[in-house]
C-alpha cells in the first residue's frame, strides 16, 4: 500500500526557499498550471471521512487520484492512490462525464502554479513543491512516497528538511479546505 508523507508550509517568500533547495542540489523545474476538481461522494461525507477524490489536470495530462484519511496528528500521511487517464480534454470530460452519472458532485477547483524539485536527503527521494494557489497565496511541500513501513523514517526526513530550510507553522489542511474556508 502506497502512503504520502507530506508537510505543507504557507510562506512569504518562495525565492527564499528556491535558493536554499539549490543550495541543497535541487534542480527547479520551470513551472506548470494544475488545476484539481474535487468531488463529493454520493454516500457519505468527505469532509468528515477525511477523504478525497480528485481529478488533476496539468496540459494535456489527466490523472484521478483517491485520498484516504490522514493517519497522524502532525504531518499529512495518508494512502494515496492515483491512476493516469486517457490525455487531452476529451479524455477529462470523459471521466467527468462517468463520475457525475455515478452521482458524484464537483465541490471545487483549485488552482496553482506549481514548480516541482527533488532532492535525496536522509536517504529519502523527496519531491518539493513550490506553489502559487489562486486566491490563497504561497505555500511550500514537502513529500516522500512510501509504504507502511518506511513512514515513520519519512516523517523524520520530512521534519528535518523543514528546518534545514527555515519552514515552520506546517498546515495540516488541504488546499481544497482552505479554499472552502474561505
Amino acid at each position: 500500500m502506497k502512503f504520502e508523507v507530506e508537510l505543507k508550509f504557507p510562506v512569504n517568500d518562495l525565492r527564499r526557499v528556491e535558493t536554499a533547495l539549490a543550495d541543497l542540489g535541487a534542480a527547479i523545474e520551470i513551472p506548470v498550471k494544475q488545476s484539481d476538481f474535487y468531488y463529493g461522494h454520493p454516500a457519505r461525507d468527505f469532509a468528515q471521512t477525511d477523504e478525497a477524490l480528485r481529478i488533476r489536470r496539468v496540459g494535456s495530462k489527466n490523472i484521478i487520484t483517491y485520498k484516504g484519511p490522514k493517519i497522524d496528528a502532525t504531518t499529512k500521511t495518508r494512502r494515496e492512490i492515483e491512476v493516469p487517464l486517457v490525455s487531452g480534454a476529451e479524455g477529462a470530460a470523459n471521466i467527468i462525464d462517468m463520475i457525475e452519472a455515478l452521482g458524484f458532485l464537483q465541490v471545487a477547483e483549485v488552482t496553482k502554479n506549481r514548480r516541482k524539485a527533488n532532492l535525496s536527503f536522509a536517504d529519502q527521494a523527496v519531491e518539493v513543491a513550490l506553489d502559487e494557489v489562486k486566491g490563497l497565496g504561497e505555500f511550500v511541500e514537502l513529500e516522500i512516497s512510501t509504504n507502511e513501513d518506511g513512514v515513520d523514517a519519512a516523517r523524520e526526513a520530512i521534519n528535518q528538511l523543514a528546518e534545514k530550510l527555515g519552514l515552520s507553522g506546517s498546515e495540516r489542511r488541504s488546499y481544497l479546505e482552505l479554499i472552502l474556508e474561505s
